[in-house]
């Protein structure tokens, strides 16, 4: 781990922290060839500003890393209702598994699972529908604005037909449309997670006094370490420049960026129980990490 260069962030701050490995050299140079131009600084000040930038550091961190988790657990909780919907739908409706409408029903949920992967992604589901719906429809979704909420309409008509010609009564139907209501739940929350960053005047000034405090602190640390102040200032440099990146990247959990969510991974997850609930015979394969141990 030490040395693993994919999937951290040292590439995002390798130019900030070369900077500021001159300026220790400029600091360590000064310090004896120009003294009078460049005042000794105590470094006390600097420990106390270490300090509070660290708690604010950890703040937002813990804000990211909310957003991040709960994006987890609602992604992991749509994934248990749709195996409890497809369990629903080949146990209680008295359809054989390869009945045309138990297959449309599994491939409208691996819809839904795949259109709120593309909409939190701003990328195009067309690719994803075409396999699985029939043409009319996959036009259908891809003119609505919010193409999740459109298959999820499409889910209930289905199990509405379904009351209606008598295979459950109407206790079962609404388990079931509870079902569709905590897959609701779960598109709002994702929307409101990436609909909602946070406040930008957080992320400046951080970003403002991280690099204020590192860029100064080789000249307050030259005083009492000498000739290793590029070396300890870049590791102290390294430790707030990346906590910040890192914010920065869980902060929207559903991007692409290789600590966020591997949403196709789990997306093609869900569409795997989904089929081998039916005993489909075309199940796509799962999805492994490449060749840098990473998921998309």
């Amino acid at each position: 781990m030490l040395f693993v260069w994919h999937g951290s962030v040292l590439n995002r701050i390798l130019a900030p922290l070369f900077i500021n490995f001159l300026l220790g050299l400029l600091a360590v140079w000064a310090s004896t060839h120009a003294a009078r131009f460049f005042p000794h600084l105590n470094p006390v000040p600097f420990s106390l500003i270490g300090v509070a930038l660290a708690i604010f550091v950890s703040f937002r961190n813990n804000a990211c890393y909310g957003r991040y988790w709960e994006a987890r657990m609602l992604w992991g909780g749509m994934k248990i209702q749709a195996r409890d919907f497809a369990r629903f739908v080949t146990t209680l409706t008295g359809l054989p598994k390869d009945d045309p409408q138990v297959t449309r029903a599994m491939n409208l949920m691996a819809a839904f699972v795949y259109t709120l992967k593309h909409q939190l992604r701003d990328s195009d589901p067309r690719e994803s529908l075409a396999g699985r719906l029939d043409g009319a429809l996959v036009e259908e979704i891809l003119r609505r604005d919010c193409r999740p909420q459109y298959v999820l309409e499409c889910l209930q008509a289905q199990l509405v037909a379904w009351h209606r010609q008598g295979r459950y009564g109407e206790i079962l139907l609404e388990s079931a449309l509870r079902k569709l209501d905590a897959l609701s739940v779960v598109l709002g929350s994702c929307e409101r997670i990436r609909g909602t960053p946070l406040p930008y005047a957080y992320d400046v000034l951080l970003h403002r006094t991280t690099y204020f405090y590192c860029a100064l602190l080789p000249f307050g640390l030259v005083g009492s370490i000498g000739m290793a102040t590029p070396v300890i200032s870049v590791f102290i440099a390294y430790a707030f420049l990346a906590w910040h990146a890192i914010a920065s990247e869980l902060e929207d959990p559903f991007g692409e960026e290789p600590n966020d969510l591997a949403l196709a991974a789990m997306a093609v997850d869900a569409e795997r129980a989904l089929l081998q609930t039916v005993d489909a015979p075309n199940i796509p394969a799962r999805v492994l990490p490449d060749e840098h141990f990473r998921l998309r």
